[in-house]
């Protein structure tokens, strides 16, 4: 909008946010004292939250803000929190007159490290160019550096996803059991993710899969009732062995399992017996 904002000494302006969690969910906040709606979501009245100054330069200098608040919404709850719903999350902060709607935005990015301090929580927010700060070049290793079904590998992640349906639950042991899954070693180093139940939506990897079911990394609500429904995705050990014989996928290997490792340099000949 052609609006400048602050050219007056008073103002009807307040702050907001808006952010977009990896899973979907979209959750608006705005400084001001009532809720306001606009590009079709509700942003509600949250003056708890409060964002501290946000620098921006035209260099290649990653801008910083940083946002804190307390934990009075239900929509940011601290089990959320660790559950780490939102991490990653899309973040924009703007102004709005609260009389005409009218916006300007301020920041856009990502959130980066989440901490809890007390009753409240801080969080750092990272702009685009924090991609910049991303080496490119890849390093040699013996086995494969490309994600599973991702760039590079270019297996079909459709092929390996399965739908199944949650047989079993041990929340002690962190476990759980499937039917409709593969067979338990095609999951290992896998993942999942719920389509249903408490933690519908969150992603879990597969540390450890066998007959007595698969072992996450992350802890299982013990209210997750049997018949929950989750995708789970087949995980790959990055072996030249593993994608050649299990996936015919050699080609693509983005790996260097024939390079002479380190231990060459300390290698001397030695005399005949």
């Amino acid at each position: 909008m052609s609006r400048v904002f602050f050219a007056s000494e008073l103002e009807g302006t307040a702050l907001y946010w808006r952010i977009e969690r990896r899973d979907g969910v979209a959750l608006g906040f705005t400084g001001h004292d009532r809720d306001l709606w606009f590009d079709g979501l509700l942003h509600r009245a949250a003056p708890g939250m409060l964002p501290s100054a946000i620098r921006r330069n035209a260099g290649l200098e990653a801008d910083s803000a940083e946002v804190e608040g307390a934990l009075s919404h239900d929509a940011i709850s601290a089990a959320d929190l660790a559950a780490g719903r939102f991490d990653g999350a899309r973040i924009i902060v703007g102004v709005v007159d609260w009389e005409t709607l009218e916006r300007a935005l301020l920041y856009s990015g990502e959130l980066g490290t989440i901490a809890q301090e007390a009753a409240g929580f801080s969080a750092d927010l990272q702009s685009a160019k924090a991609a910049l700060n991303i080496d490119p070049v890849p390093r040699t290793s013996p086995t494969c550096r490309a994600v599973f079904c991702g760039p590079g590998c270019t297996l079909s992640s459709a092929r390996f996803t399965h739908e199944g349906v949650l047989a079993a639950i041990d929340p002690e042991t962190n476990r759980v059991a499937f039917t409709g899954a593969p067979a338990p070693e095609a999951l290992a180093g896998g993942s999942l993710r719920w389509i249903d139940g408490p933690q519908v939506g969150l992603a879990m990897e597969v540390i450890e899969a066998g007959v007595d079911g698969l072992l996450l990394d992350l802890a299982i609500d013990p209210a997750t009732p049997i018949g929950s429904r989750a995708l789970l995705r087949e995980g790959c050990d990055h072996t030249l062995a593993t994608c050649a014989a299990r996936f015919g996928n050699a080609a693509n290997f983005q790996g260097e399992p024939f390079l002479p490792g380190m231990d060459l340099l300390a290698r001397y000949p030695l005399a005949p017996q």
